[in-house]
């Protein structure tokens, strides 16, 4: 009778094996993260670890217990190590949409030795991508992702909201993609047409738009991309005269906060007491290029004054609650020191495919060269992918969510009543409940 029951048994784990497999494409397709779960990691699971002791000799991570080199009658030899030790790892921990293995290095070893190995592990676990990061002194994590991420970016949850943080897209690594202004209170986005761009910074506004903040807009192209989110902007400027005006106007109110602070001893508008704190504020520039060129002699005085103004908020702002996001098709050091003197203080950095080497340059150079290399591979068939980085200097590929201009729209009316009236552009409304002060 035991023999019967363990026949059938048998023959029941082969069909289940059978449904899996005939299931398995389907399943993939339609549910791709139920199906890495189930399919995916078991066999991503027993790969890596019936690979590994051959796959770290072959790439020369392996150690044998006695050197390589003997003397043998007054003679030193050296030949091949027997028997090589493979670097320890832990048991492959599910990932949505991948695994995480880590990795106990050999004495002597650095994270640089498993740099060079990375393609080689892809290719061996046969996985979409494989990163490394060093948290732990003696160990590395090998991350592993089943799939690319950034092809249909969705999200698969939201985070919990806080104020200044908006949820943009997907990262490489399949978490959701944060612009948090207090981490890194002032941000470059550049990106040529049809990049992605102008999606990412309407995705910005939208996760802004139902938050307490004033957000004012600088579109020096008649305001054509700022105009969807009007509603709810407290003022917009669209030629370069309302421009300097208005960042005239904040950086007043950057100083008053300023000695506000100081006049309760408080080293941040954070630091102030509820009654007294004041709304962050957003300023958004679209196509910074054309607040800073130059045909008349009067231009000069008014980019002058301009980049002075924007420099000072970016100086000031990070501490006293007003923040910068500045947005172009081209930013180059062509375009004068000041926007070089800018772009030192703007932490956040987003480089989608741009057409001339000096903006990536702009935007990635002084951070990392990889960084520079990879947003210089993007295509044009990836619109919406991009570099991006912040005050950690780490660097990921990512996707925004897309916006589109009718869903802007919605959400700028929605949430119209939340714009703070802004007396330099427009008459203030004092009847609102949302007026700044």
């Amino acid at each position: 009778m035991s023999v019967s029951v363990l026949q059938l048994l048998w023959l029941g784990f082969l069909a289940v094996v059978l449904i899996g497999l005939s299931i398995a494409p389907g399943l993939r397709r339609t549910h791709p993260h139920l199906w890495w779960c189930l399919l995916g990691y078991p066999a991503a699971l027993i790969r890596v670890l019936l690979t590994w002791r051959r796959l770290t000799t072959n790439l020369g991570l392996a150690v044998a217990r006695r050197p390589a080199r003997a003397v043998v009658g007054g003679m030193a030899v050296r030949g091949d190590p027997l028997r090589p030790v493979p670097p320890r790892i832990g048991l492959p921990k599910l990932r949505r949409g991948g695994l995480e293995v880590t990795v106990r290095l050999h004495p002597g070893q650095t994270p640089d030795h498993y740099c060079e190995t990375v393609e080689a592990l892809t290719h061996t676990w046969r996985v979409h991508s494989v990163r490394l990061f060093s948290s732990e002194r003696g160990f590395v994590t090998l991350s592993a992702l089943a799939w690319d991420p950034l092809v249909a970016p969705v999200l698969p949850y939201r985070l919990r909201e806080r104020p200044l943080r908006a949820v943009v897209g997907l990262l490489e690594d399949g978490r959701a993609w944060v612009i948090d202004l207090r981490r890194a209170p002032h941000w470059l986005i550049v990106g040529a047409t049809r990049s992605g761009k102008s999606t990412l910074v309407a995705a910005l506004v939208k996760e802004l738009a139902p938050q307490r903040v004033a957000l004012f807009g600088i579109d020096l192209k008649g305001g054509m991309e700022l105009s969807l989110f009007e509603d709810r902007l407290s003022a917009l400027a669209s030629t370069r005269t309302e421009a300097a005006r208005l960042l005239a106007d904040l950086v007043a109110e950057t100083e008053a906060r300023m000695q506000l602070c100081r006049s309760v001893g408080a080293r941040s508008v954070w630091d102030l007491p509820a009654k007294l704190r004041k709304s962050p504020i957003v300023v958004i520039v679209d196509e910074v290029a054309e607040l800073y060129l130059v045909a008349t002699r009067d231009d000069k005085a008014e980019v002058g004054e301009i980049s002075t103004h924007l420099l000072r908020l970016a100086q000031l702002g990070a501490a006293l609650g007003v923040h910068l996001v500045i947005a172009g098709q081209r930013v180059g050091s062509d375009l004068g020191p000041g926007v070089t003197a800018l772009r030192a203080q703007l932490a956040g950095r987003v480089c989608h495919r741009v057409s001339d080497e000096g903006t990536a340059e702009m935007a990635l150079g002084d951070l990392n060269k990889d960084a520079l290399a990879a947003a210089q591979r993007i295509t044009l068939a990836e619109q919406g992918v991009a570099i991006t980085a912040d005050t950690d200097g780490q660097w990921i590929r990512a996707r925004s969510i897309h916006i589109t201009p009718e869903q802007a729209r919605r959400a700028a009316r929605k949430h119209a009543r939340l714009a703070p009236s802004w007396p330099g552009l427009h008459a203030a409304d004092e009847s609102d409940e949302g007026v700044y002060v």
